[in-house]
């Protein structure tokens, strides 16, 4: 081969690799790829790739040499024992004797035919370390590494070329050095590409999880389930994945889409900024701005002592009829409709609270409650509690009125407006899909599109399981107690079983024990109780 013919196979070598520099995602294999094609263009027996860090020094990425077999740093999983090179000495003076960082230092490349000869270079390192290896260090090609804005990012250094022909340890050519500055050239702006986009990447994933802190922030009864329910799905996403049995052995993501769906679910609550805190944060029934079951206390204080007083004028119209005999039975009468008024002050304390379910014979006792009669500071007769307050009392499940609930729901609204007005690269178009499907069920009475189970996609019905789960275990919702495991997963079957959740996910739940391994990593010791998955409704037990 002529030289001519083996000059034009290094240039396309070289323009291959450029290309594959520019698709290459990982930051480990790319600084490989540099250091290896360079290597390769030169035949340089050995060479290491640096970059310079933030406090100006110089740290190890990439060391290579064939002839002692060292493979060390990048995809290896082989760590550099070596400290960064200062660019600068303790005192401040620029460290000139050390080539790699006179290369930076003064943005020049340097040829060095032999180490061991070279004047104004500290290689004593190199020779302790050729000595101890049975080494020698010859030719040397230090280049630097420079980005669009004329930066130096990093110093690719390599050692000893190899003549094809004869084997023997030669200096790099003027050719070679060319091509491995062109190369270098590329490599600094596919490494600076590649540190934008994953700087850029970090910035979009900081800014999403700061979303996320702020509404848990916002409200103390739901403070970490935005970021609790991404850690769920992504479990169950990932045992979906791996599944090879069932409805969902054929179910696979990509790297890919598997960050889309993470992205998701740390945005599924976004909306929640807009909810006030007076809804999002209801505690009890009677709760607004305060808890005005204190103003009903005080009422039923207000309403012993107006029966006292109404006691007292009928005793003292019997004393002056001479009828006083009858003192003892209204006195009883009234301790009897005072212990009657504890007994309602407590029903309507418990009423206030919410729970699961309250029975009409409750509600209707709070508005029998609420028909007792006060007189007002203008000696008018009044009901003892307002229509609102009957209203509120009377909720049946939980501590949030109807049109509370439409507020609390319009969150989901709000966030798939809020995701689908952002302009997404094209890895993230299903963002908004999965995010704001979590609410939605499988028989399509869920809000607020009212999906059926085959309009939605795997991963939004995965982000389902997730929000009902956490919501179900979480320790710190005020309107119900805290559920054990075995509690949680009874009403999850359950859910099932009204086509609230999708059932394949659900057995893959169970069968995989997803909910042991979130459980172990999230919920208090006190709530992880044994779990008798046979008896959980719905659950297709394996055979």
């Amino acid at each position: 081969m002529t030289e001519q013919q083996e000059l034009l196979k290094r240039l396309e070598r070289l323009n291959a690799i450029g290309i594959a520099l520019s698709a290459e995602r990982n930051n480990k294999r790319l600084l490989e790829m540099i250091l290896l094609g360079a290597k390769e263009i030169t035949n340089a027996d050995g060479g290491t790739l640096y970059t310079v860090t933030d406090d100006r020094r110089l740290k190890f990425e990439i060391m290579r040499t064939m002839t002692l077999g060292i493979v060390m740093g990048g995809t290896t999983g082989n760590d550099i024992p070596f400290p960064p090179l200062p660019l600068y000495l303790e005192d401040g003076i620029p460290n000139l004797n050390m080539v790699a960082a006179y290369t930076v230092l003064n943005d020049r490349t340097v040829n060095i035919e032999d180490a061991y000869e070279a004047d104004g270079f500290d290689f004593s390192g190199t020779r302790k370390f050729d000595q101890s290896m049975g080494y020698r260090s010859k030719s040397f090609l230090t280049i630097p590494m420079k980005n669009h804005e004329n930066e130096i990012i990093g110093v690719l250094q390599l050692i000893n070329a190899i003549d094809p022909v004869t084997s023997e340890i030669v200096p790099f050519s003027a050719e070679n050095q060319q091509l491995v500055e062109s190369l270098a050239s590329q490599a600094a702006v596919a490494l600076t590409n590649h540190n934008l986009i994953e700087g850029l990447k970090n910035l979009f994933e900081s800014f999403i999880e700061l979303i996320a802190d702020a509404i848990d922030e916002k409200s103390p009864y739901t403070g970490g389930h935005c970021q609790r329910v991404p850690e769920l799905t992504m479990m169950l996403a990932n045992a979906a994945c791996k599944t090879q049995v069932g409805p969902l052995r054929e179910f696979n993501l990509t790297e890919k889409e598997i960050y889309e769906l993470r992205i998701a679910a740390w945005l599924h609550d976004c909306g929640k900024v807009t909810t006030p805190e007076s809804v999002m944060d209801k505690p009890t029934k009677l709760s607004c701005i305060f808890d005005r079951i204190n103003l009903v206390d005080q009422r039923f204080e207000l309403l012993k002592k107006q029966a006292e007083t109404e006691m007292l004028r009928k005793q003292l119209a019997l004393l002056k009829a001479g009828a006083a005999a009858d003192f003892d039975i209204l006195e009883s009468e009234l301790n009897a409709f005072k212990k009657s008024l504890d007994e309602d002050k407590e029903f309507l304390h418990n009423a206030n609270l919410g729970g699961e379910f309250m029975t009409p014979e409750d509600q209707q006792r709070v508005i029998n409650i609420g028909a007792y009669e006060l007189y007002s500071a203008e000696g008018e007769r009044i009901p003892f509690l307002n229509e609102d307050e009957i209203y509120n009392l009377n909720i049946a499940r939980g501590t949030l009125t109807n049109e509370e609930r439409t507020v609390i729901n319009n969150h989901i609204d709000v966030t798939i407006n809020m995701l689908e007005s952002l302009p997404y690269p094209k890895d993230l178009q299903r963002v908004p899909e999965y995010a704001g499907g979590h609410h939605e069920r499988m028989d399509g009475k869920g809000y607020p599109r009212g999906l059926k189970r085959e309009q939605m996609s795997v991963p939004a019905r995965i982000m389902g399981i997730a929000d009902i789960f956490e919501a179900l275990t979480s320790r710190d919702r005020p309107y119900k107690k805290i559920k054990t495991l075995s509690e949680s997963l009874f009403i999850l079957g359950k859910m099932k079983l009204d086509n609230h959740i999708d059932p394949d996910l659900f057995d893959l739940f169970i069968r995989d024990k997803i909910y042991l391994q979130y459980a172990q990593q999230f919920l208090e010791p006190d709530q992880i109780d044994e779990v008798n998955e046979q008896t959980i409704p719905g659950y297709a037990v394996p055979a």
